[in-house]
């Protein structure tokens, strides 16, 4: 094993010192390292950090951190040191930790037999000369330990590490303190003590701190969750919006990040802490969603309200023959013997009812929704609304109503004017929902972010009208995930999923159009952003061979 580095708490070297030097000097290292300790943001590193600053401080040559699970009652080993045997173990770069964890109880009674579980239960530092002589612990693992690595496991100093509760959460435990002049194994002094006691404080109250915040993160995420589950509840056709648009918008932000092409985004580079704001406003961009009503979320067809309103079509139809084919008996019984009359009675019908089939199944082809609805057809709908039926209550009335004609006659999709708008308005929503949260500064973002995803680079779009540069990168970044997403998810009541090269396509047609930043575009095309995630969401089918030269306002 390679020698370890000397760690960043190492004390400087000094020239020989009086003891009241000695001991202001290492009282500053002391404050330097509780400054750091309260500066590091992952878990990980922090133990490590604790241990290896424990060690400096009481030039000990080896030391084992502990974590209380206080569920399992049992002391788990975190990081182990031992630098004389270049032993390092757990942490960020040791190897993995073998052993098993020590119980704190052992047939209901509290394990006082090992100084770590006693120090642990008991809340005392123990200071202990020489572990070979020492009486009233179990020092046999120890020693086995000690033979079978020709260590000689002398002095010991553990120290409880309690947090601002008054709750054990760990142990430290140091082996070995070295003379700095003789180089020889030796006690550890009282100083060494109060000293590792003041540390141990700081470190438990930094890493309380430290999980408070990630259990905190946690809880927000969890949250996030609650409302997008909602969301996916009320809808199931948006549910994997919800996730799938953040984790494209990652990748899109991670491409960013490593492409070094000249254009406006080059150099562009985002921290741990800003990926992470990118990240809360992306599983948030639709969270208005939850007041939007289901049935204008879900309207599959244009005449979908709380169910789908072409069967009452299918009725009026079934009316109308009915009344043709009353027609028709009456024509033939005022006919009498004259076959000429009969005959143009039954054609007439025959004519009628075959008319009738022809339009039903037209206003079936129109109640499915399209990109685009010719006007001759519009025109044919309001044609068929002038038939006159008797209604329920036997009175004549226009077979549609006029919201009828309105839904059938969207000429794009399945959404009216006004049903558009109710959908347009989540966005609203969503922006006055996270702009009244009170957001931690490194936070701040999140409403801008997840509120500009509609917004166009032309300013065309909604709700606020914004151009390009009036929007910050992370929300183009969005703009473009939420587009391409919606392009290729499968899982929509109007639509099926596209594939790579007609949603590359009609995504490029919006570049030259003004409505997605150019350069994220040119991005997500170069970086092959669309096929990472094609590749872990859409169906094999809808993975084509793309040919980049052809995709619109993209040049390789």
């Amino acid at each position: 094993m390679d020698t370890p580095k000397i760690n960043a708490y190492a004390a400087p070297e000094r020239e020989p010192l009086s003891m009241l030097e000695n001991l202001l000097a290492r009282l500053h290292d002391l404050n330097v390292i509780g400054t750091a300790l309260s500066s590091e943001t992952n878990i990980d590193k922090l133990l490590e950090n604790i241990l290896l600053a424990a060690k400096s401080i009481t030039h000990a040559d080896a030391g084992t951190l502990y974590l209380v699970d206080a569920d399992k009652q049992e002391l788990m080993f975190e990081i182990l040191r031992t630098d004389s045997l270049n032993i390092q173990m757990g942490g960020t770069g040791g190897a993995r930790i073998h052993f098993d964890p020590i119980p704190l109880y052992v047939n209901g009674e509290p394990n006082l037999a090992m100084v770590v579980t006693y120090s642990a239960l008991r809340g005392e530092t123990i200071n202990i000369e020489d572990a070979y002589v020492a009486q009233g612990f179990d020092f046999s693992g120890t020693k086995k330990f000690d033979a079978k690595t020709g260590y000689r496991s002398r002095s010991f100093l553990t120290v409880p590490m309690r947090n601002h509760e008054h709750e054990i959460i760990g142990v430290l435990q140091l082996i070995n303190a070295i003379d700095q002049v003789s180089k020889d194994i030796k006690p550890f002094t009282k100083d060494d003590q109060h000293l590792l006691e003041s540390l141990a404080s700081q470190a438990a109250i930094a890493l309380t701190n430290r999980r408070l915040i990630h259990q905190l993160e946690s809880l927000f995420e969890s949250f996030i969750s609650l409302i997008n589950t909602a969301i996916d509840d009320k809808s199931p056709y948006t549910g994997g919006h919800c996730a799938r648009v953040p984790a494209l918008t990652m990748m899109l932000a991670e491409a960013a990040s490593r492409s070094q092409n000249g254009s406006s985004l080059h150099g562009f580079a985002m921290t741990d802490k800003e990926k992470y704001e990118l990240k809360i406003a992306a599983l948030l961009h639709d969270c208005g969603k939850v007041t939007t009503p289901v049935h204008v979320v879900d309207k599959a067809t244009k005449l979908q309200t709380i169910f789908d309103r072409i069967h009452l079509l299918d009725t009026r139809f079934e009316v109308l023959k009915r009344d043709a084919e009353i027609a028709m008996l009456r024509a033939q019984m005022a006919a009498g013997g004259d076959h000429s009359a009969l005959d143009q009675a039954r054609k007439e019908f025959s004519a009628n009812i075959e008319r009738l089939n022809a339009d039903r199944e037209f206003l079936r082809r129109c109640n499915s929704g399209s990109e685009k609805m010719a006007e001759a057809d519009q025109s044919r709908v309001r044609n068929i609304a002038k038939y006159v039926w008797h209604n329920e209550a036997g009175e004549q009335a226009d077979f549609l109503s006029a919201n009828e004609v309105s839904n059938l006659t969207i000429p794009y999709g399945t959404l009216t004017p006004a049903e558009r708008e109710i959908i347009n308005h989540h966005i609203v929503v969503t922006i006055k929902m996270l702009e009244s949260l009170p957001w931690p500064k490194h936070l701040k973002n999140v409403p801008e972010f997840a509120g500009g995803h509609h917004e166009r680079m032309d300013g065309t779009g909604y709700p606020r009208g914004l151009k390009r540069e009036q929007m910050s990168v992370q929300a183009r970044m969005m703009g473009i995930a939420d587009i391409f997403e919606a392009l290729t998810a499968k899982d929509r009541p109007y639509k099926t999923g596209k594939t790579l090269t007609e949603s590359l396509t009609i995504l490029g047609k919006f570049k030259e159009n003004g409505h997605i930043d150019p350069d994220l575009f040119d991005i997500f095309i170069r970086e092959k952003v669309y096929l990472t995630y094609a590749q872990q969401f859409l169906d094999p089918a809808q993975i084509d061979k793309v040919d980049v030269s052809k995709i619109p306002g993209y040049t390789p």
